[in-house]
């Protein structure tokens, strides 16, 4: 353990991949359950950087945050973390998916590169915890755990027989801090599950790690040396994008590519118990939720006394055990029991409660038949902000658009479609051909079809504007960028 006057240095990680199809419509592959405001006012993302910031002690010096992401989510976690106030260290860009273990050892890389060996902090992106004070204590004893150079994993404390998780089974040993595992397993049937709840000695994996960077690179050498070897050569040709505004890493594409999938558990953790790298497993009891699927984000929510469960603007009559969750129009149900219905404003998902895990086969047949509600909802943010497709046919489409302060379009031309825009709150900037000029609310302009043009937000409250397309093509890859803040350039 450290002395107090030198503390530990440790480097928080969030790994932040998937889609999060179970939770469809509300998850999309556009913007998935991490950045999703599921319980509250702040998204399971932007709750899991809190509860890493808030490690902070006189023992522990915490450093600015990595995030391991992909490509498409890197304004998402570039904003969330600006409205939470918390500094982004890096986000590590993935260029396609190649699950845990690399994306681990893209931030124990990163870790490393100043000279330093901290401590890596690694935890998944989109869980609940209820008890963060009780999280708090459980992540500090872990890392105490890997000063010692063990390799330490949390061990949620089983509350029932659970089939849909793996487990961690632990050695019966009195200690301070942890305990020894003795092995990994896989998701048992519930004879097997009710045996282990009864023995006392098991866990849920939770897939949070904390393990030294120099210890993390050198267990993944000895038991998946393939997967260390084509991650350093990803690494090593990286590109880095740092600006005041973001702080993008992207390793070699191709490189990464080749580097195989696998999980943590997998490459590393199921070898680790008769190996020479001690592996320790801290219990944690803090309500913890996976918010794996729509009857787990029930179980995370208030109920009334008929135990249903809602949010948004629902009216409940004779039901229970429900989950209704509305988020543009009212919801009214009368005489159900155990279902889930989720209103968005182009989709509605209406599911018996036992059987939300099959809410992936809808999105499943959505991909198959090229339909782009699995992929984006009807308002989509970018960079500067956002848009909402509130209405269109066939030679029209009228968006609502917010563009954050100080915020700018690309400086843009379309082929196919003229624009309107009418300002309804703020003060817009606009570019239009070789004119710039300010317009206010209840001004508005005409952008000309192939005339070069860009919107810029030059206040301290955020633009919104009315955007009126007509034309013979409304799609959106009908933007000819010839400059852009965001790199999104086509030129």
């Amino acid at each position: 353990m450290s002395s107090g006057l030198t503390p530990s240095i440790v480097q928080p990680v969030i790994l932040c991949g998937g889609s999060g199809t179970r939770l469809w419509p509300l998850s999309r592959t556009g913007f998935p359950k991490q950045f999703l405001c599921l319980t509250g006012t702040e998204s399971l993302f932007q709750l899991s950087a809190k509860r890493l910031v808030g490690l902070a002690s006189p023992q522990f010096r915490i450093l600015p945050l990595l995030v391991v992401t992909g490509e498409a989510y890197r304004f998402l976690v570039n904003e969330q973390l600006r409205e939470s106030g918390i500094q982004l260290g890096a986000a590590l860009l993935e260029p396609v998916g190649r699950n845990t273990a690399p994306a681990l050892t893209l931030a124990a890389l990163a870790a490393i590169e100043s000279g330093e060996d901290p401590i890596l902090a690694a935890t998944p992106s989109d869980h609940i915890i209820e008890n963060v004070e009780a999280y708090t204590v459980a992540m500090q004893k872990a890392i105490r755990e890997a000063e010692q150079g063990n390799i330490v994993t949390l061990g949620i404390t089983p509350d029932r027989p659970e089939t849909g998780y793996g487990y961690i089974q632990a050695e019966h040993v009195t200690s301070e801090h942890a305990y020894k595992v003795l092995r990994f397993v896989e998701k048992p049937d519930l004879t097997t599950a009710k045996r282990y709840l009864d023995a006392g000695n098991f866990f849920w994996n939770a897939g949070v790690f904390v393990v030294r960077a120099s210890v993390w690179l050198a267990a993944l050498t000895r038991f998946r040396p393939d997967i260390a070897e084509t991650t350093c050569i990803a690494w090593s040709d990286k590109r880095e994008d740092f600006s005041p505004t973001q702080n993008f890493i992207r390793p070699n594409p191709e490189a990464f590519t080749a580097i195989p999938s696998e999980s943590i558990d997998y490459a590393v953790m199921e070898h680790g118990p008769d190996s020479e790298f001690a592996m320790k497993v801290v219990p944690l009891e803090a309500g913890w939720n996976d918010v794996g699927a729509w009857d787990a984000v029930w179980n995370a929510l208030p109920k009334d006394e008929r135990r249903n469960a809602y949010q948004g603007d629902v009216i409940v009559q004779d039901s229970r055990n429900i989950l209704a969750y509305a988020t543009s129009r009212l919801v009214s149900l009368v005489g159900v029991e155990n279902i889930v219905v989720v209103e968005t404003p182009d989709a509605v998902l209406v599911a018996d409660k036992t059987r939300s895990q099959e809410v992936r086969e809808i999105v499943r047949t959505l991909s198959k038949e090229k339909r782009e509600e699995h992929m984006l909802h009807r308002k989509v943010h970018r960079p500067w902000g956002w848009y909402d497709s509130i209405d269109e046919d066939e030679r029209f489409k009228v968006k609502r658009i917010q563009v954050n302060p100080k915020a700018s379009l690309s400086l843009q031309k379309h082929h196919h479609r003229a624009e309107h825009w009418i300002v309804v709150k703020g003060t817009a900037e606009i570019t239009c051909g070789n004119k710039i000029f300010l317009l206010t609310e209840n001004q508005s302009t005409y952008i000309p079809l192939g005339e070069l043009h860009r919107l810029y937000n030059p206040g301290m409250v955020p633009l919104e504007i009315i955007e009126i397309q007509s034309g013979t093509y409304l799609g959106e890859d009908d933007i000819v960028r010839l400059a852009d803040d965001f790199g999104r350039s086509d030129q």
